[in-house]
């Protein structure tokens, strides 16, 4: 039957799902064989999340790729469209795909103090069998079930939708992975452990049959790896791993070697399965941020409460969150007062209060009160789903060290293949020497050249370090950047909202002769009102504490770093720094005093102008946070120095410093900062801190941008990392984990290229043969990927703890 081409449009990007990767060279080996073939543009794997997307170019066939990475020895699945899941107005799961599912409804009767409930999160309680999310296929017609409790009461409603059952996959679209002895590596593992056992057993008894079975486990494994080696050699990729074990395993049984050769292919065999057993756990660790989010949400619909599911929440839609259940959205509390713990979410260990007007993660514990939710996110934006994507998005990024260690394995195998060639040729020929010997010992040569340890070195302990990282509430966008971090000699705070609340608050108001404090205020309210400068705020929440009302303002302009103007009723008024209004000539003589006084006690002072004449001051002070002196003091502990940069006076600006203990540079506007920051790196890797919004040029511009967002959008993808607790201590914890992972590489590399040192040398003074040379090969695997993941361990910078009798109170309104 010929062949069915299915030809892609030129520019359009396509996603499939590709089981059975373990390694970074798993792939270099997909990504090289797919970019070479026609029409691809470009191509990029990700190894946690087992995807592939490609952009197509002219003349492009996806049946092509599929079978060409099936060839490798790969599962591929192709994936749906997330834009035409969307459109069809279906639930993008299973994958990606979408399908519209018929409606299972529950009514349940309950007279107590709360409704009963007919499907949990599926943390904490088990869900009933009709309401379990199973994956059976079938086509399910509407029918309802009634439960009634001893009184009536609420009705409760469950809609529940029931996804098909080819291809599981959690909120990210990672595919939920087999068990490992499910899967064919176990298989064959076992299948070779069976006959080299039987050999072993008959060797006694039989010498010939052992002799017999032990080629038949040497040619079962050979015949799928030697598949795979030709597919990678017609692929572009000819000295591969597969290539190296093959041509051992060949030659020990053409010398008559065959036990040796079975011990080989089955060690051969175990190490991958042991690589995939990693490459599971790793997996692991996203798959668990995405599982916060519960299964299902109580909805408000039609005057019921509804169990949906989580991922079918619309906008502004209103749920209900009882204590004990997780939330299952980013929303805004509407109703009720709860302590909610967000440690899942951030890492941040004390349960924070929340209130009407309050806003909430998907996945953090509602510990206290029954709390009234509406949606601001749906599934695929909330804080989870961003996070999960950018921990998939990081593991798929190289760092500096991975891309070294990849080009240099491109080199390795062909140069050890050479190498063995020489061990094999020279003593004989130049001294003869017994082939016999140094065949024997040039083909445990090619084995000890096994880059298995080395290329995994790298990436295993930079997706680790990554996992754990985003388990505290780091973020990293990459393993670029989390190596770059531990490399940082200073750090550069921005002050308002970083090093200090972002919430200052007006301490004085001081009106110039003929003027009084409301009219000063007011004028002030006028010209800020619709800005959301955090000064601005604070002069509108003083404004509306005395009653008063900004007039319309008109021309409303905001001149960055200096000031905010106005027309108000045909009048000119402007809100500024003093330096702004000694620009325009003003006489501030009768202010002078009261502002260097306010400035000198760390407050921020405003000058409002009405007509270029000078109205007042106004002054506002924004606490310092209260982990900011310890976070500069763990910083410096670490051998790193802390300079804060900031648009305010030098006054107010020394004493914050002064009182944090750190440097200061001053009344800088945004272009300047990006010139401090230029000029800071010239004595090395600079980290810039800010809130994501205003500080965006600044955390480009550094080595490495790290917002303070608490997980909103725009605190998440405008820098390099991001904190989701509110903490500057995760600056710390940020370089220790870097410095943490920079080490477990080290180590990686030390014990993958000593233990092949040791042996090469062993091997070629006829101390260890085959087997102990592939053995060291999936020895130095095993130890590698074990001590990667010693990292899903870290836990941060010792602390103070917190007094256990702490409980933050639920705030009264």
């Amino acid at each position: 039957m010929p062949e069915v081409l299915e030809r892609e449009e030129a520019g359009r990007t396509r996603s499939w799902q590709v089981g059975g990767m373990d390694c970074a060279a798993c792939v270099a080996k997909v990504e090289k064989a797919v970019s070479r073939l026609p029409g691809v543009q470009d191509v990029q794997v990700n190894l946690m999340t087992e995807t592939m997307t490609v952009q197509f170019g002219t003349g492009a066939d996806s049946a092509r790729i599929e079978k060409t990475v099936a060839a490798l020895g790969y599962a591929v699945t192709a994936r749906a469209n997330p834009d035409a899941a969307a459109r069809t107005g279906g639930t993008a799961c299973c994958g990606g795909h979408a399908h519209a599912h018929p409606t299972h409804t529950h009514d349940i009767h309950d007279g107590h103090d709360r409704p009963a409930r007919a499907a949990h999160d599926g943390h904490d309680h088990p869900a009933p069998a009709d309401m379990s999310c199973g994956c059976d296929g079938h086509d399910h017609h509407e029918h309802d079930h009634h439960v009634h409790a001893p009184a009536a009461g609420i009705q409760v409603r469950a809609e529940a939708a029931r996804p098909h059952a080819h291809d599981e996959a959690g909120p990210a679209g990672m595919r939920a992975s087999l068990p490992w002895w499910r899967t064919g590596k176990a298989r064959l593992v076992a299948l070779l452990a069976l006959l080299v056992g039987a050999a072993a057993a008959l060797a006694h008894l039989f010498p010939a049959a052992a002799y017999w079975l032990y080629l038949a486990a040497t040619l079962v494994a050979v015949v799928p790896f030697g598949r795979r080696a030709l597919a990678l050699a017609r692929a572009g990729t000819p000295f591969s791993i597969e290539t190296l074990m093959v041509l051992a395993a060949l030659g020990a049984v053409a010398i008559g070697a065959a036990e040796e050769a079975a011990i080989v292919v089955l060690l051969f065999a175990l190490g991958e399965l042991l690589e995939s057993v990693a490459a599971s756990r790793a997996r692991a660790g996203i798959r668990a941020l995405a599982d916060l989010v519960p299964r299902t949400a109580r909805v408000e619909r039609d005057g019921a409460v509804r169990e949906v599911p989580a991922d079918r929440l619309r906008l502004d839609e209103v749920v209900q969150v009882r204590p004990g259940d997780r939330i299952p959205c980013d929303g805004l509390v509407l109703t009720g007062e709860s302590a909610v713990d967000e440690s899942p979410v951030t890492g941040e260990s004390v349960p924070v209060a929340r209130g009407p007007g309050d806003r909430v993660v998907a996945g953090s514990v509602n510990t206290a009160a029954l709390l009234r939710v509406q949606v601001t996110a749906t599934a695929a934006d909330n804080t989870i789903s961003r996070i999960v994507r950018l921990v998939e998005e990081a593991t798929a990024s190289r760092a500096p060290t991975q891309r070294f260690i990849e080009r240099f394995s491109a080199w390795w195998t062909p140069g050890a293949m050479i190498v063995s060639a020489l061990v094999i040729l020279v003593p004989p020929l130049a001294f003869g020497a017994a082939w016999d010997i140094w065949i024997y010992r040039g083909l445990a040569v090619l084995l000890i050249a096994c880059p298995c340890a080395l290329v995994i070195s790298v990436p295993a302990a930079m997706a680790s370090g990554l996992s754990a990282g985003a388990r505290r509430g780091l973020l990293v966008k990459g393993g670029a950047a989390l190596e770059a971090i531990g490399k940082a000699r200073i750090v550069a705070f921005d002050k308002t909202g970083t090093l200090t609340e972002g919430r200052p608050r007006v301490t004085d108001i001081v009106p110039v002769d003929g003027t009084d404090e409301r009219t000063l205020l007011h004028a002030a309210a006028c010209v800020e009102a619709g800005s959301a400068h955090p000064l601005a705020t604070a002069v509108l929440q003083a404004a509306e504490a005395r009653g008063l009302q900004p007039s319309r303002a008109a021309q409303a302009t905001a001149i960055p770093g200096k000031a905010a103007t106005a027309m108000v009723e045909g009048i000119r008024f402007a809100v500024g720094s003093p330096a702004y209004a000694r620009e325009q000539g003003v006489d501030l003589t009768a202010l002078a005093a009261r502002i260097d006084a306010f400035e000198e006690a760390g407050k921020t002072a405003v000058v409002v102008l009405r007509d270029g004449q000078a109205l007042g001051t106004i002054a506002l002070r924004d606490e310092p946070r209260a982990d900011a002196h310890g976070a500069v003091g763990a910083l410096d502990s670490l051998g790193i120095a802390s300079v804060m940069l900031t648009g305010d006076n030098a006054r107010t600006g020394r004493a914050i410093a002064r009182t944090l203990g750190m440097d200061v540079r001053a009344e800088l506007l945004p272009d300047q900062k990006l010139r401090e920051i230029e000029g800071l790196k010239a004595r090395g890797a600079v980290v810039m801190v800010g809130d994501g919004i205003n500080d965006a040029p600044a955390l480009a511009a550094a080595s490495v941008g790290v917002a303070m967002g608490g997980g909103t959008a725009v605190a998440l993808e405008t820098a390099d990392a991001a904190l989701l607790r509110e903490r500057l201590g995760g600056i710390a914890d940020l370089v220790a984990l870097s410095r943490a992972t920079l080490a477990n590489v080290k180590q990686n590399v030390g014990v993958a290229v000593g233990l092949k040192a040791v042996f090469l040398v062993t091997t070629l003074v006829g101390v260890t043969g085959l087997w102990p040379a592939i053995l060291a090969d999936t020895g130095a695997t095993v130890l590698v990927t074990l001590n990667a993941l010693r990292l899903l361990r870290w836990r941060g910078l010792r602390r103070p703890a917190v007094p256990a009798a702490f409980v933050p109170p639920v705030r009264a309104r």
